[in-house]
């Protein structure tokens, strides 16, 4: 006899994945460049220099103040909120104004690298996250699909050998991730897909930007990879037998 009875919801926070995480700051990345481009098409319109500066510090102002002020404000920017996740301190709640500005200011600095930890954090925290005592979750359960999420991951597996040699082989791991990108840097130049140019003097042509780009986004999804896999006892040698 089967029951008609919904599911029992899962316990503890929803920490959000990074495909989640990404799909919201591709959105706030579009508000930007829908700003900056309105505003050049204003300034280029209107016959006044001093309007036009002060067009373009408005717009300075506001790119640099949006992040931390929404987050303070309202737990996220428009793209967290559109795709449903809260960026939430530990304590409870949403960050103060300090921590919101302190984050967007490390996420500044680290780029997309702040977020090859997450899959080695049991909240899927980014760098950002760690330095400020902070999560991102789901704004909204009763809204989220599985595939959207994780609960909080749990180390007492005892198959997953001890920290200190998860981090070795995790460290070993990566140099030989940081020696393969740039054996790969070194035959594409010899293959003549890279100029030496480019990758000595940053003097690039249209496709070696997008060479350049393809490598270096191929670079960090592995390294984010071996940081996950590393944690997580999952590669070669690092699990007990």
């Amino acid at each position: 006899m089967t029951s008609d009875a919904p599911p029992l919801p899962l316990p503890g926070p929803r920490y959000a994945r990074f495909s989640r995480r990404f799909k919201a700051v591709l959105l706030d990345w579009m508000l930007a460049m829908a700003l900056l481009f309105g505003a050049l098409a204003i300034a280029s319109n209107v016959a006044s220099d001093g309007l036009s500066r002060i067009l373009g510090v408005a717009v300075v102002v506001i790119l640099l103040l949006y992040e931390p002020v929404m987050v303070w404000c309202a737990g996220g920017t428009l793209g967290h909120i559109w795709t449903n996740l809260r960026v939430v301190d530990d304590r409870g709640g949403n960050l103060s104004f300090a921590k919101a500005l302190a984050r967007f200011v490390v996420k500044g600095v680290l780029g997309w690298y702040s977020f090859v930890v997450m899959a080695a954090t049991r909240r899927n925290q980014a760098v950002h996250d760690l330095l400020t005592h902070s999560t991102v979750q789901i704004r909204d359960p009763a809204k989220a699909k599985p595939g959207q999420f994780i609960t909080e991951r749990r180390e007492d597996d005892p198959t997953i050998p001890s920290r200190p040699r998860r981090m070795l082989v995790t460290v070993v791991y990566l140099a030989l991730s940081v020696l393969l990108y740039f054996g790969v840097l070194a035959a594409l130049v010899r293959g003549g897909v890279l100029s030496r140019a480019c990758l000595n003097q940053d003097i690039c042509s249209g496709s070696d930007r997008i060479v350049d780009f393809v490598a270096a986004a191929a670079f960090l999804l592995m390294i984010a990879l071996v940081i996950g896999m590393g944690w997580r006892g999952r590669l070669l040698g690092a699990r007990k037998a």
